[in-house]
């Protein structure tokens, strides 16, 4: 059963969320809140395993809201938004958001949205790829000295998730246990410092690492 906390500062949004999330199996909607310091302190009273979080919220903002439940190790959370501005996006995933949906999504796209989370997995809306991949575009990479913490397949593992790959993709892709993939996906953020894997999927996208074959190697671009 996924533990669910709903964010979200309009009450209307608020019981149309709710009313879809009870509506399917394997979800509970633990509880909600109306603004980010309830969410804050009903988040690390309840510990569910997905936040449900509205990016704009009374009180204390959405981004803020996110930084401080991540930083508690409560819940991973899935922002939830109308907007897919630069500022909101980039907020939300420096403060360790585990995904970034918008509001127009349909209720199949958000129960699949909220189940990758729990499961450990990031979710961005369409979109907001699009947009994080072409601010890749016509950078220069980022220095690879990032990687000298990480053993060979921890580098291969960043790699996968660079590329999307899920964590039973990646077990599949380099032959070995799902549980073992989550134990390397867990070394690299806390190695590398970072508080979500798509804070981990974009800083493999800016080193340039490509995923590696079935039992290969992954390898910075020359």
């Amino acid at each position: 059963m996924i533990r669910v906390l709903v964010a979200e500062d309009q009450a209307a949004v608020r019981a149309a969320l709710v009313m879809i999330l009870r509506s399917e199996p394997g979800i509970e909607v633990v509880g909600e809140a109306a603004d980010g310091e309830q969410a804050v302190s009903r988040a690390l009273e309840l510990r569910p395993d997905v936040v449900l979080m509205d990016v704009q919220m009374p009180r204390l903002d959405g981004v803020a809201a996110t930084r401080q439940i991540v930083a508690a190790g409560a819940a991973q959370v899935l922002m939830l938004t109308t907007f897919d501005l630069d500022e909101y996006v980039h907020g939300a995933l420096r403060a360790g958001a585990a995904g970034f949906l918008l509001k127009d999504v349909e209720a199949d796209s958000l129960i699949e949205g909220i189940r990758t989370v729990a499961r450990g997995d990031g979710m961005l809306a369409p979109s907001v790829t699009r947009r994080l991949i072409s601010s890749f575009a016509g950078r220069p990479a980022a220095d690879h000295t990032a990687l000298a913490a990480l053993t060979e397949r921890e580098r291969e593992v960043l790699a996968a998730i660079g590329a999307g790959l899920s964590n039973g993709q990646i077990a599949r892709r380099l032959e070995m246990a799902e549980a073992t993939t989550k134990t390397h996906v867990s070394r690299i953020l806390a190695k590398l410092d970072l508080r979500s894997r798509v804070q981990a999927a974009i800083l493999a996208q800016d080193l340039g690492l490509t995923p590696p074959a079935a039992g290969g190697a992954a390898q910075p671009p020359r």
